[in-house]
């Protein structure tokens, strides 16, 4: 599954930058791809400047390989493209790197979306080391995300794979793992009061509904939305419905 965009090039990033006007900035997940968020900028290009970094979650020197490294180069980018006032998106480990940076940085974020976010708790395949050259595992495991396990296309399955089988990508995608699952947000989330949008999916078995219940309760400005029959990827699965959530929650007027 390939996202025919351009892949831009400033510096050491890489992005797709599409459309003007507001930002809309997206952040894929570990086993991420640009193509996850297909839907979302096919919409959203026409009246919005949709960016997405390619986070450098199999590149950066294992020893940096964190949450910390992830949430310094996003604040780098953001910095180097000057990207203000943000509409700001992140699934699974995306939104993890989302809420931290929100956290420092809520006067530059107009609007917040997590969409099946770590920060508080995941059930992932990145808790051990995936096993490499068994696709069969790995067929299992992307499927697992979804409700429906046709979502996981051949492609998207062949790129997961292909990642697994580099013996230092592996490590660095472990290490993540591990320092995302250490880092609980649970006591820092309440001091977030940007405007928050959770579109979670109902079927959801690695962040659960119990999952966005809490997000929902310890964000003091959010509203909970599930999309029913639906995992860990709603934008993936029902990309016309996720889009329908989207569009109300970026036209909703924010209340001082």
């Amino acid at each position: 599954m390939k996202l025919d965009i351009e892949v831009k090039k400033t510096g050491q990033y890489k992005y797709i930058d599409e459309g003007q006007g507001q930002v809309i900035l997206l952040l894929h997940g570990l086993f991420g791809a640009l193509s996850n968020w297909e839907g979302v900028v096919n919409r959203f290009k026409r009246d919005f400047r949709v960016v997405i970094p390619i986070l450098p979650i199999y590149e950066m020197p294992v020893r940096e390989a964190g949450l910390d490294g992830l949430v310094a180069y996003l604040k780098a980018f953001i910095a180097t493209l000057n990207l203000k006032d943000l509409f700001l998106m992140g699934n699974s480990l995306g939104g993890h790197i989302a809420l931290i940076y929100t956290l420092g940085h809520q006067e530059n974020v107009k609007k917040l979306v997590l969409t099946g976010s770590s920060g508080l708790f995941e059930n992932g395949m990145g808790g051990s080391f995936p096993k490499r050259g068994s696709y069969d595992y790995i067929k299992e495991r992307v499927e697992y995300t979804f409700y429906d396990p046709k979502t996981a296309t051949k492609e998207y399955v062949d790129e997961v794979f292909a990642t697994t089988k580099s013996v230092p990508k592996c490590l660095r995608i472990v290490a993540i793992a591990k320092s995302a699952q250490r880092h609980n947000m649970a006591r820092e989330i309440p001091s977030i009061k940007t405007r928050t949008l959770l579109i979670w999916g109902l079927n959801d078995t690695i962040t659960p509904p119990m999952v966005a219940h809490e997000f929902n309760r310890l964000l003091s400005n959010s509203k909970l939305k599930f999309i029913d029959r639906c995992g860990h990827a709603p934008m993936m699965e029902h990309p016309e419905k996720f889009n329908v959530l989207l569009e109300e929650f970026i036209d909703e007027k924010v209340v001082a």
